[in-house]
């Protein structure tokens, strides 16, 4: 499901005055298309071994799937109007609340020419791309978040539309910068939209809060916003009209990349999003809508948007690429990796397969440990007006997702556990804690991945607060980098070839 954070400037208290860093905190507005990459199998517990001395390694031949495969049949998508759709994504404020302009313009400038995206009107042409102004019926002046706070991200310095953002930074409960920002606002008016939007930081912040830099709270609080809004009318309720458990569960997810939806039969990272598209990637909105009316006048130009979404292809791999080895590559692939993942060129074909949990052997915790899935909220689901054109049915995996530009897309699996696509690819070689720069530069073209450096210790062994936090321990629940072992079965020789084919998708 797709989950939201408030939009928080972080804000430092000194002597009665606000001022805020340079480094502004965000809305997350995610419509999680599912990203996987798992190829073909043997057992994952005992993946096939070399050839030994028999002569030259070969790399196994696939085996028959050791498990029921389930495959997600399309449905029909309401069509939409692409130019339309980039209009309003990049102008319309479909999440109507945020930080009163006065309060904002107080603090910042025009953003610098990297931080914008052309199409942009109005006061939105001097905003950063994952910014929107908006006027309230009442006249109010605000500035709010949009999609692309998490569906936007940096590649060797440029900034890419459709991309997810690897770097942002979720480490902190933002309740309390939320609130700072209020010492910056007197107007009446003014005061009541910064109130709304507070209290709804307040109500998911903690819900929002993950130990590493770099991955995204996306599937952990859904629940949270459903269980403050009664299902009938969205109206917003302070308190939870249904009973969260006692200790938030906050679960890593990667971004995947909005150019894999124009192939996906179904939303999310294990199939769920059932039914309408536009009418799941519209719910970003119900932090800050508060009646089917409201919700509705969004959901008319979001086909628009989703029309959008499915036009985009993704970024071209920029350094040279041997072609022999590429074609070579092609080959293992497709007789090693298709079954799950589709054919590519002309003529191509994606299955739409979800890969049941003891097959892929992944962290479960992102499909079992989730709350927003227990029957009550399947149940506000379906009765509330999200569901009269959608619907939940959560799978017990993953979906394997089409795996074009997968070279920009690092770090890898749903939890963002792996730095490479080499490391996917040779389970042995993945390290177990680990770090990053954050630098979209530091890519490493021969890997197809982030550089990183593998360290002796994990988040415990870890006294610096800073580097703690863009420290990535796998030996952590929901972080674990385990599964996904069907590369083990290829020869040095074939995992590069395949490497090289990768990087023409």
């Amino acid at each position: 499901m797709p989950t939201w954070m408030g939009w928080i400037e972080h804000a430092v208290l000194k002597e009665g005055s606000m001022s805020f860093s340079s480094t502004k905190a965000l809305l997350l507005v995610p419509s999680l298309g599912a990203f996987f990459f798992a190829c073909q199998k043997g057992d994952p517990a005992t993946p096939p071994e070399g050839n030994g001395d028999s002569g030259p390694a070969v790399s196994a031949e696939p085996s028959v799937p050791s498990y029921e495969e389930i495959v997600l049949p399309a449905e029909p998508q309401r069509p939409g109007d692409p130019d339309a759709g980039y209009r309003a994504l990049l102008n319309e404020a479909y999440v109507p609340c945020g930080v009163p302009y006065s309060a904002y313009s107080s603090v910042y400038g025009v953003a610098p020419e990297s931080d914008r995206v052309p199409g942009r009107e109005g006061l939105n042409a001097e905003l950063a791309y994952d910014l929107t102004a908006y006027k309230t019926p009442g006249g109010v002046q605000l500035v709010t978040s949009n999609c692309l706070t998490c569906h936007a991200g940096r590649i060797n310095g440029k900034l890419v539309v459709g991309l997810g953002d690897a770097n942002r930074d979720f480490t902190l409960n933002q309740t309390a910068t939320a609130e700072g920002v209020g010492l910056l606002i007197s107007d009446p008016a003014e005061r009541a939209e910064w109130r709304k939007w507070a209290d709804r930081i307040a109500a998911i912040a903690p819900w929002a809060v993950l130990d590493t830099v770099g991955v995204n709270p996306a599937d952990s609080f859904t629940g949270v916003l459903f269980a403050h809004h009664e299902p009938k009318t969205l109206a917003w309720s302070k308190t939870p009209l249904i009973a969260l458990p006692a200790t938030p569960v906050v679960l890593p997810v990667d971004v995947p990349p909005w150019w894999r939806m124009k192939k996906k039969n179904a939303m999310f990272y294990n199939g769920e999003g059932r039914g309408d598209h536009a009418r799941f990637m519209m719910t970003a909105s119900i932090l800050c809508t508060s009646s089917v009316e409201e919700s509705r006048a969004i959901d008319r130009y979001f086909p628009d948007i989703r029309a959008w979404i499915t036009s985009l292809s993704p970024p071209a791999y920029p350094y040279p690429v041997d072609a022999a080895l590429a074609g070579k590559g092609r080959s293992v692939f497709e007789r090693t990796c298709s079954r799950c993942h589709g054919r590519y060129g002309e003529p191509g074909s994606y299955p739409n397969k979800v890969i049941p949990l003891e097959e892929i052997g992944t962290d479960p915790a992102l499909v079992l440990d989730q709350a927003e899935f227990s029957a009550q909220f399947a149940t506000w689901y379906k009765e509330s007006f999200f569901g009269e054109t959608s619907r939940l049915e959560p799978q017990r995996g993953y979906i394997a997702p089409p795996l074009d530009g997968i070279w920009a897309t690092a770090p890898y699996l749903h939890n963002g556990s792996v730095p490479t696509v080499l490391a996917l690819l040779d389970s042995k070689s993945r390290p177990q804690f680990w770090t990053r720069s954050g630098d979209s530069n530091d890519y490493d073209p021969q890997a197809l991945g982030w550089r990183h450096t593998p360290l002796d210790h994990g988040k415990d062994g870890e006294k610096n607060s800073a580097a703690k936090k863009r420290l990535y321990d796998t030996s952590r629940d929901g972080y674990r980098s385990t599964g996904h072992t069907f590369g083990d079965a290829l020869t040095d020789e074939d995992r590069g070839a395949v490497l090289e084919y990768l990087k023409t998708l």
